[in-house]
């Protein structure tokens, strides 16, 4: 780990509050203003009915900074999306969610944290590359992309002692 590049830096996020289904419209508007292929809202609802961790950051004037929603398993909790508004990025708020969800997984007494990222997005995997995350597989074909399929790297951080928090 590059302490250097870990925790986050002086831009603190807002608290973090449980995403409901009243929060949905800003969520999603956030979703399609950030990614060519976003989650629909079905999917977003689809997790809150299952109860996935899922939470969320506003701004003092309410504004939808970002979220993110994972799902326990059993030793694991696996994050399914992870999500930074266009206009928040840049200022440390990826790692500050980043974190968030490690803390999660703490609390939940998870072994390891696990996530797939898209093979062309190299900002995100810089960011999962410095808070310690390896890459331990790949998902061929896994996400829509513009020219038919694009692979996924899973990537794991294992938690506990050796992860740097204790």
């Amino acid at each position: 780990m590059n302490a250097r590049a870990w925790p986050p830096g002086p831009q603190a996020l807002p608290p973090l509050h449980a995403m409901a289904a009243a929060d949905l419209d800003a969520v999603v508007a956030v979703e399609v203003r950030a990614y060519a292929y976003p989650w629909s809202r079905g999917n977003f609802i689809d997790s809150l009915a299952a109860g996935y961790t899922a939470r969320l950051a506003r701004g003092d004037e309410g504004d939808l900074v970002g979220y993110f929603v994972a799902m326990p398993g059993v030793d694991e909790l696996h994050l399914l999306n992870l999500t930074v508004a266009p206009e928040c990025q840049g200022q440390g708020h990826g790692r500050a969610l980043l974190e968030a969800v490690v803390a999660e997984a703490r609390a939940l007494r998870m072994a390891r944290l696990l996530l797939e990222v898209r093979e062309s997005n190299l900002r995100a995997h810089r960011l999962y590359a410095a808070r310690g995350f390896a890459e331990v597989g790949r998902r061929r074909g896994y996400y829509p992309a513009r020219d038919g399929r694009e692979d996924a790297l899973v990537m794991s951080l294992p938690l506990g002692a050796a992860d740097g928090l204790d």
